[in-house]
């Protein structure tokens, strides 16, 4: 089923080095929103690749710290004297304000935060997202997406992982390499990146349908299933959005030998003049 999009107008359609973004992680006590509770919250609000603003704190929940405490680490002494939930919910709301919130796995981050403020009387509701595990999936060929093996695949120090301010760096530098590999121009073309929905981004099918009416050659980046990216010299000669994904059709060169692409496994296309 195709999710609405985000409303028109910033942050959505802003451009990306200008949207306000905040970067979110949370420690829980366990999996169910219903009955579980966040105990740590890192966010950060990041412009042009600046922090703007930030909170990180651990959260005293109103039950015991529970059977994670073997991932995170943090046990009943630390919650001792750290703040409830209420009392932070103005500082999350502010950061998040106007802003898009990315995460990775995000919908249970999105779905703690929307219980704790339902609890402490403030609800609110984050229908749209991004989600790094759906971006390093269409951008990188690798056996996991797990923030542990992609901060592995990338060399980032995870000395303290589990905890909610280094898996936000560690969130940051996914992020940063799926943007340097799909090349977006704003948040939203990055929502457009949804995996099981098998979508085409729309900058993509608008710079393939400027380059068939241009007629001249395009370097396309494109994965296909189960691989690794390949460079394409190509001159696009149709894009059919009719089909599910839509196809853009052309010949490579050199040697002018006919190419169909999933326009869904396009990750950007680029003059080649």
């Amino acid at each position: 089923m195709t999710r609405p999009p985000p409303a028109p107008g910033p942050p959505w359609d802003a451009p990306l080095d200008e949207a306000a973004l905040a970067f979110v992680d949370l420690e829980m006590t366990g999996l169910d929103p219903a009955t579980d509770h966040v105990i740590e919250v890192c966010i950060e609000r990041v412009v042009g690749g600046h922090v703007v603003d930030s909170m990180c704190s651990l959260v005293k929940p109103p039950v015991r710290a529970g059977h994670n405490v073997h991932i995170h680490g943090i046990d009943e002494a630390a919650l001792t004297h750290a703040p409830p939930f209420a009392d932070l919910a103005g500082r999350v709301l502010a950061l998040l304000s106007d802003a898009v919130l990315v995460a990775h796995g995000a919908r249970w981050d999105v779905s703690f935060l929307e219980a704790e403020l339902a609890r402490v009387g403030a609800p609110q509701r984050f229908s749209h997202y991004l989600d790094t595990l759906d971006l390093s999936r269409r951008a990188l060929s690798l056996p996991r997406h797990s923030l542990d093996a992609l901060a592995e695949h990338l060399g980032i120090d995870r000395a303290r992982a589990h905890r909610a301010d280094a898996d936000v760096a560690a969130l940051r530098t996914v992020f940063a390499e799926c943007v340097r590999i799909l090349a977006p121009n704003t948040p939203r073309d990055l929502w457009e990146v949804r995996i099981a929905e098998r979508a085409a981004r729309s900058q993509v099918l608008a710079d393939c349908t400027d380059a068939q009416a241009a007629g001249v050659p395009v370097r396309i980046d494109y994965r296909p299933r189960g691989r690794a990216a390949e460079t394409l010299t190509m001159v696009v000669t149709a894009v059919d959005s009719g089909l599910d994904p839509p196809r853009v059709i052309g010949y490579l060169l050199p040697g002018r030998g006919r190419r169909e692409l999933r326009a869904d496994r396009i990750l950007r296309v680029e003059s080649a003049q």
